[in-house]
């Protein structure tokens, strides 16, 4: 079951001309409920014009700083930011959905480390959860950050991104890049490439000797540099990222269309949700788990319906499905039956899905 609390707005500001930090007054019945690991996030709710709308924001706020801060920046014909940079207020109530999300590794206080990250606009959100959190916590660990904007008035935090600079002068670097802006240094104008990764991964970054990357922003940024950091010698399983949009690549389509081709008319599906069971036969109206039992009156947890922030997430305990897409579930998880009912296509006449997990 979708479990929302009302949580009313402590402060609202414009942190740069299209961007608004959001802090949430968690009342101390729920602080329990709502600790949080660096990284992960909310999912908020708002009935807007008659519509059931629901985003995900990432805390950029540390779990150490005893605050829920999201940032939202306003995008063309985005219903929930444009409502949030224009209409929300302090003191108003928004639904939300208890933090979750997987972009994150475990703190050790005695850990030496070396950790990277690459963001690009608002993907320094859960970035800066994440820096924070290591910076304070493992005094033996160091961060390097690229972060890409278009113009230097456009950078969300740089202020307190600048103040960590100070605060762990030896321990934190940070790297500008900017793509509407020129720069004394041409190495920092324009966005990553393969050449610059290349740069990169031979003259700041000891790949040899970096514990983990983090990387968010767009598809297309996060997949290159995951490439080239695997190319370069990182491992994988060492390679972290999240991604706050996909595109409609030809690739992504042709493989959408070959799931499809797999779909079994009418299967019978089984909710596990809650510790009770709800049935459903898919109506041919929906191609994946989700939207057929949304539709047949099921209360499912859900947020970007993308396959990209894993809040959906379930797992197969009988039958088979194939998912058209998948952002966010790890290979181990896959293997594990766990899939995004969001992208979840039926292929076996009776398929059982549980979401307690």
């Amino acid at each position: 079951m979708a479990e929302f609390h009302n949580i009313k707005v402590a402060d609202i500001y414009k942190e740069t001309k299209d961007c608004v930090v959001i802090s949430f007054d968690v009342p101390d019945a729920l602080k329990e409920k709502f600790k949080f690991r660096q990284g992960q996030h909310l999912t908020l709710r708002k009935e807007l014009n008659g519509e059931d709308i629901r985003r995900n924001y990432s805390l950029c706020s540390s779990p150490l700083d005893g605050e829920w801060k999201v940032a939202v920046k306003t995008i063309h014909d985005g219903v929930f930011s444009n409502f949030a940079f224009n209409d929300l207020k302090k003191g108003d109530t928004l639904e939300v959905m208890a933090p979750h999300g997987e972009f994150t590794v475990d703190v050790n206080v005695e850990a030496n480390n070396n950790y990277i990250a690459f963001a690009a606009g608002s993907g320094i959100t859960p970035l800066l959860s994440i820096i924070k959190t290591h910076l304070h916590e493992e005094p033996d660990s160091t961060f390097k950050l690229f972060y890409l904007n278009r113009t230097v008035k456009s950078i969300i935090f740089k202020e307190e991104i600048e103040q960590l600079k100070n605060e762990f002068f030896d321990r934190f670097q940070v790297f500008y890049f900017l793509t509407k802006e020129q720069r004394d240094i041409p190495f920092l104008n324009g966005r990553f490439d393969k050449e610059k990764l290349a740069v990169l991964t031979k003259s700041f970054i000891d790949v040899p000797d970096t514990n983990h990357a983090f990387i968010c922003g767009p598809q297309d940024m996060i997949f290159l540099i995951r490439d080239e950091l695997q190319a370069a010698g990182m491992p994988k399983e060492n390679i972290h990222y999240e991604l706050f949009f996909t595109g409609s690549s030809e690739e992504e389509n042709k493989q959408i269309a070959e799931v499809l081709e797999q779909r079994i008319d009418g299967t019978q599906v089984t909710i596990i949700d809650g510790g009770k069971e709800f049935h459903f036969i898919m109506d041919d109206d929906f191609d994946n788990i989700l939207d057929g039992a949304l539709a047949a009156g099921a209360d499912l947890p859900f947020a970007c319906k993308g396959g990209v922030c894993s809040t959906c997430k379930c797992q197969v305990k009988e039958g088979s499905v194939q998912m058209k897409k998948n952002y966010a579930l790890e290979d181990k998880e896959v293997a594990q039956n766990y899939v995004l009912s969001c992208q979840a296509v039926p292929t076996s006449k009776k398929v059982v899905v549980d979401f307690d997990v």
